[in-house]
């Protein structure tokens, strides 16, 4: 099961990485000092692993805290829901752990980065991980259904993709949308793992990582206070 799930958020980043590096990189010059399949490919883990952290937290963990109604079997345990909420964060950024090795190890395959620092990379997977579970659990404790994350993908993920540097660095956003970006926590994610990929130490770097961990913060407390009214009802 664990296998099937990870194979499946691993083919869409693996399918954007090939398709447009080999196919738009074949007609575009280099982009930030590098090819652009190596370009996408630091963008494509910190993707991957934004996307299985997050589909964990939210379809997996709705079903677990509301269809399911796991949560409530645990609560007749001497455990608290900070562990059971706790453990959710901690299961998603395995998941997505594993995620972005894989990507990892694809790149390696591929011979697109040979620097010891990219192993600095699978850290950050857990870091980008941890972030990404958080803040989906604020939209599961909000989510009524299913259906209500759609508005999350649609409207905070997918513009967060576009944003935040996958595709084409943030410099050619307009200034207005590059504040936005700035705000965003895959950008910081994003400016943390392209140095490392091409063999060098980001610049800012303890700002990137306090960013992430911040966010990781307060998804979980904001999430918790949720679950605790929502369950409470």
């Amino acid at each position: 099961m664990a296998v099937t799930s990870i194979l499946g958020h691993l083919a869409d980043p693996i399918i954007y990485m090939l398709g447009l590096g080999y196919g738009l990189g074949s007609m575009l010059p280099q982009m930030g000092g590098t090819s652009y399949l190596v370009f996408l490919a630091a963008g494509t883990i910190c993707y991957s692993t934004m996307n299985s952290a997050t589909f964990e937290a939210l379809y997996s963990g709705f079903a677990r805290m509301h269809e399911q109604r796991t949560w409530e079997a645990i609560l007749n345990t001497p455990t608290t829901l900070d562990d059971i909420v706790l453990s959710e964060i901690l299961w998603a950024a395995s998941k997505s752990l594993l995620s972005g090795l894989a990507v990892l190890v694809v790149i390696w395959l591929l011979g697109l980065s040979s620097s010891m620092l990219s192993l600095w990379l699978i850290p950050l997977s857990l870091l980008v991980g941890l972030c990404f579970a958080a803040l989906g659990l604020i939209m599961t404790a909000l989510a009524p259904s299913y259906y209500f994350f759609m508005y999350y993908f649609t409207l905070v993920i997918t513009p967060m993709m576009l944003l935040s540097g996958v595709f084409f660095p943030v410099e050619q956003l307009p200034p207005m949308l590059q504040i936005v970006a700035a705000i965003l926590p895959l950008s910081h994610a994003i400016d943390l793992a392209r140095p490392l990929l091409n063999g060098l130490l980001p610049s800012a770097m303890l700002l990137h990582i306090s960013v992430l961990a911040g966010y990781t913060v307060f998804g979980f407390y904001t999430s918790l206070v949720l679950f605790r009214r929502r369950l409470s009802q």
